[in-house]
């Protein structure tokens, strides 16, 4: 079995016909279909079947398709690594939850200032996949909320974000100056992709609970803030979100929530065992901004 025939596989697997695999691979057909049969036979079992008109992946090739991408990936990942080690500019691969947040964007452009030869590749992924991805040493920085990180992952707040809620522009709560949490009991909510971020959908649950309801939870979910606010102007759901995402959505407005006001915590957070200078300068840097900008300067009982 080698890297080739994987890639055969998988590329088989899509096309689910040998002649577009092999025009992809530029290969003939008979030698595409040889390297697959190659494959079975070091794998001991069937993988694909085919007749004259007919290409399908059986039980087991379906499993293995599974493994076979995962392989390839960490082959390509490696090589990027050495690639990156073996370039003149440092690199760094930092997480962000969404586009639409400002903390990490406002402290990597100062982080760029001060290292202008730093090449920075931002990595858009939940928190949870943040941690696994820290973990395994495919990210170097990430941020979100550090409730849940795992030990090898260390972490330093930095913000305490004041959360609100999206509403419609014709909303009727478009004319008050804040919301009291209690009144979102009479509203769906609409809640992020739980595998995404859980820890913030925790967060606004826990937030309701406090306010003596539970939500109603809009059925649908969403991966991102644009998502969340296009269901908003439609006036299906509203959606709570911090004060470091506000900016101009269309037909959307903001208002910030109260009673209980609550403050959502931003972390940075890098693998414990990192003690490289960039890392250190971006968590250096979070620190310096959250003086100079005051973020951190709430009661420490408004952050939950």
């Amino acid at each position: 079995m080698d890297l080739r025939q994987l890639r055969f596989f998988v590329t088989l697997s899509e096309e689910l016909h040998f002649g577009r695999a092999a025009a992809r691979e530029h290969i003939v057909q008979s030698a595409l279909s040889q390297q697959v049969q190659r494959l079975e036979r070091a794998v001991g079992v069937r993988l694909v079947e085919r007749s004259t008109h007919h290409v399908a992946l059986t039980a087991a090739g379906a499993a293995f398709l599974v493994e076979a991408r995962q392989i390839l990936a960490h082959v390509e990942r490696a090589a990027a690594v050495a690639r990156g080690a073996g370039s003149a500019s440092p690199a760094l691969r930092v997480g962000i939850i969404d586009a639409g947040y400002d903390s990490m964007a406002q402290i990597l452009y100062e982080v760029q200032a001060r290292f202008p030869e730093l090449v920075i590749h931002q990595v858009e992924a939940g928190v949870p996949e943040q941690y696994q991805l820290l973990v395994d040493g495919r990210l170097d920085v990430g941020i979100g909320r550090a409730a849940l990180a795992p030990p090898e992952v260390a972490s330093q707040l930095f913000r305490h974000d004041p959360l609100g809620v999206m509403i419609p522009a014709g909303h009727r709560f478009a004319s008050m100056a804040d919301v009291p949490v209690a009144v979102l009991a009479q509203e769906p909510l609409l809640l992020a992709e739980e595998v995404q971020a859980p820890e913030f959908n925790q967060f606004t649950v826990e937030m309701c609970r406090e306010a003596g309801f539970t939500p109603t939870v809009y059925e649908g979910t969403v991966e991102s803030i644009r998502a969340a606010a296009d269901l908003v102007a439609q006036g299906r759901c509203l959606y709570c979100v911090p004060a470091s995402c506000i900016s101009a959505y269309p037909g959307t407005l903001w208002r910030p929530l109260t009673e209980p006001t609550s403050y959502y915590p931003w972390s940075v957070l890098w693998r414990a065992s990192d003690d490289s200078d960039h890392v250190r300068a971006i968590v250096a840097c979070a620190r310096t901004m959250s003086a100079r900008l005051g973020w951190l300067a709430r009661n420490d009982q408004s952050a939950r």
